[in-house]
């Protein structure tokens, strides 16, 4: 990752991410997959663990293939089964619910060697079949690699699509950053940027601020110490003054 503000953003990801193999005997397919939820204060907390990784899903979430699990686990005590169909495969889940939104048991993934297909003609073919879950989990698809290749910052392989959407790194976003105040490389330049929160104002304000062809190094430590368009104006001015 080229800053150091990537690293804060790969922490900020509990993707899917094991490199050791499955030991289904279909090579598509991963078993030992477990899952837990557990009420939370303002939302339903749902869990998705496999080896020593694991990955939180908003059941709250407007995404339609988690709709059977947000149905399934808002029922009442006892057996419990769902299935998560997306365009990365299909996660089917049975388990138990002590009570609504509260309860644990085990899935099992199938991988779609279409998508793996259209990954790999895009040079973006994942090394290890976990992090095909890792896309169903973060809902990581052929489409947001094609918008953001569209967009000028194509990812360079399949971490990188996973951090995108983990992060919600969008086409939208990217033209939104775009501005004459700030250079974009690359997708590990937008995710740095995304993880530190900046967006289309901050830039837009760098850029009124006189700010022209700044790396996005540059763009990320000024938003970590707190330096905004105003205070840059602000500086200019009284430095002006000084004179």
């Amino acid at each position: 990752m080229k800053t150091p503000m990537i690293a804060a953003a790969a922490a900020l990801l509990t993707v899917i991410a094991c490199a050791a193999p499955s030991n289904a005997a279909d090579p598509l397919v991963m078993t030992d997959i477990e899952w837990k939820a557990t009420p939370g204060k303002n939302q339903p907390h749902f869990r998705v663990s496999h080896k020593r990784s694991s990955s939180a899903l908003s059941l709250d979430s407007a995404r339609a293939a988690l709709a059977p699990a947000r149905t399934a686990l808002r029922g009442d005590a006892g057996p419990v089964a769902f299935t998560v169909v997306h365009e990365t495969g299909t996660l089917a889940c049975t388990g138990t619910l002590m009570r609504a939104l509260e309860g644990t048991g085990r899935c099992r993934f199938t991988s779609d060697p279409a998508f793996e297909a259209a990954l790999a003609a895009r040079g973006l073919a994942p090394e290890r079949r976990s992090d095909v879950l890792a896309m169903l989990l973060v809902d990581a698809t052929v489409a947001l690699a094609d918008g953001l290749t569209d967009a000028g910052v194509k990812p360079d392989d399949a971490d990188d699509l996973i951090s995108a959407a983990a992060l919600e790194v969008t086409p939208a976003y990217v033209r939104e950053l775009q501005s004459e105040a700030l250079v974009l490389t690359d997708v590990e330049d937008v995710i740095a940027c995304k993880a530190l929160g900046v967006d289309g104002a901050y830039v837009r304000g760098l850029a009124a601020a006189g700010y022209r062809k700044l790396s996005a190094d540059d763009v990320v430590g000024m938003k970590a110490l707190g330096v905004t368009g105003e205070y840059a104006v602000a500086m200019n001015r009284a430095t002006q003054g000084s004179e």
